[in-house]
């Protein structure tokens, strides 16, 4: 996985629009990536409605939410509708971007192992460095710590 300091790596995602986005022109104040293994998977509907829902706030903060798994534009567009989110939504579908990050790999969930993105969040500054890792996430709270570690930045 990546550390804190380093370059964020560049990026080229589709969002449920086929609309592609570049991390060079999501860069705000502050950006924050935040991977999720599953589209309408509970943790991950769960961390994905909580950014949401703190939106107008991370704006206020000159931060761009973006969040970042595999699945399609269809998955991604089920997943938007269904929870009326409207952060962009990007689809890693071979988990290139995810590699690149060192977040894609073996996982255990209730005894069951299979390969995928974890649940982890990048938070990086305007120019696209690494200032903050949040690699242990719980998905209800997740959003409210990412908020209050831009706020005390």
């Amino acid at each position: 996985m990546l550390s804190e300091g380093k370059k964020a790596p560049a990026f080229n995602l589709k969002d449920k629009d086929g609309q592609a986005h570049r991390l060079s022109e999501l860069l705000g104040e502050y950006t924050v990536l935040f991977f999720y293994p599953k589209d309408n998977t509970s943790g991950c509907t769960i961390e994905a409605n909580g950014f949401q829902k703190l939106a107008k706030d991370f704006r206020k903060l000159k931060t761009t939410i973006v969040g970042i798994s595999g699945g399609d534009e269809k998955s991604k567009e089920k997943f938007c509708k269904k929870n009326g989110l409207t952060i962009p939504m990007l689809s890693d579908t071979d988990f290139t971007v995810s590699e690149k990050y060192g977040i894609y790999g073996e996982n255990k969930f209730m005894g069951r192992t299979y390969m995928g993105i974890k649940r982890i969040t990048f938070v990086l500054d305007s120019k696209g460095k690494i200032i903050k890792i949040f690699d242990k996430v719980k998905p209800v709270d997740h959003p409210k710590e990412v908020i209050d570690f831009i706020r005390t930045h």
